[in-house]
């Protein structure tokens, strides 16, 4: 939660996110042209750049563990994705970052799971991926108008599902908690209001669907606004 991170730097890299994107989406929109793809591939080299950091320090310091460190969180997956989105600009990658990043990750940035305060890297780390898929998703759907497709909602969930399935797995392996499907965070999360383990679980799969729906239904206006 806020409280174990330094409020006032944390903050400030919110704000300057928020600011950086509404720049870039006002911008884009405004005044489209090679500048746009030049954006998004910096944001691309950024997210991967922040991926790697992370396993080049764990293993640095000998620390890094199946445990807790393979990129198997949703926020994990969600970097690279997030990155291949900006780079290749695919819809299926640009549907997954825009929902991944607005109904599960920015929830992250609501209530950081931090425990490092500034100027402590892995702050940095933390902010810099998930302000990064928060700040993805809102360029390449807003700033580069690549809408949602019909059918994104069902296809975005089916996939979350299979993911979270295969987290199960691995975390059975290897005794691990991603994705909290073992037990619940140790911080305070949206995850503590939906019911105790395991069913938080099936609380949150219901929560994710209508938060997906929610963030399709100015698309899905549109769509039928238009035919």
């Amino acid at each position: 939660m806020l409280g174990l991170v330094t409020p006032m730097p944390y903050l400030g890299a919110v704000l300057l996110a928020v600011a950086l994107g509404v720049a870039l989406c006002v911008g884009a929109r405004l005044k489209p042209g090679r500048w746009t793809l030049v954006a998004a591939r910096l944001i691309a080299l950024v997210l991967l750049a922040d991926a790697i950091s992370f396993v080049v320090t764990e293993l640095w310091a000998g620390t890094w563990s199946p445990k807790t460190d393979l990129p198997f969180a949703l926020c994990d997956i969600a970097i690279l994705v997030a990155a291949a989105a900006c780079w290749w600009q695919r819809p299926l990658l640009v549907e997954l970052t825009y929902f991944w990043g607005l109904a599960g990750t920015l929830q992250a940035v609501v209530t950081p799971d931090l425990n490092a305060g500034f100027p402590h890297l892995v702050f940095f780390q933390y902010l810099l991926g998930h302000l990064g898929i928060v700040l993805a998703a809102l360029y390449l759907v807003i700033g580069l108008r690549i809408a949602p497709r019909p059918g994104s909602v069902m296809t975005t969930f089916a996939i979350t599902l299979a993911y979270t399935a295969f987290v199960g797995v691995v975390d059975a392996l290897v005794g691990a908690n991603y994705m909290f499907l073992r037990r619940p965070p140790g911080n305070w999360t949206l995850l503590r209001v939906l019911g105790p383990w395991p069913w938080y679980i099936a609380s949150a799969a219901g929560v994710a669907l209508a938060l997906l729906v929610t963030l399709d239904l100015p698309f899905w206006l549109g769509r039928r606004r238009h035919g």
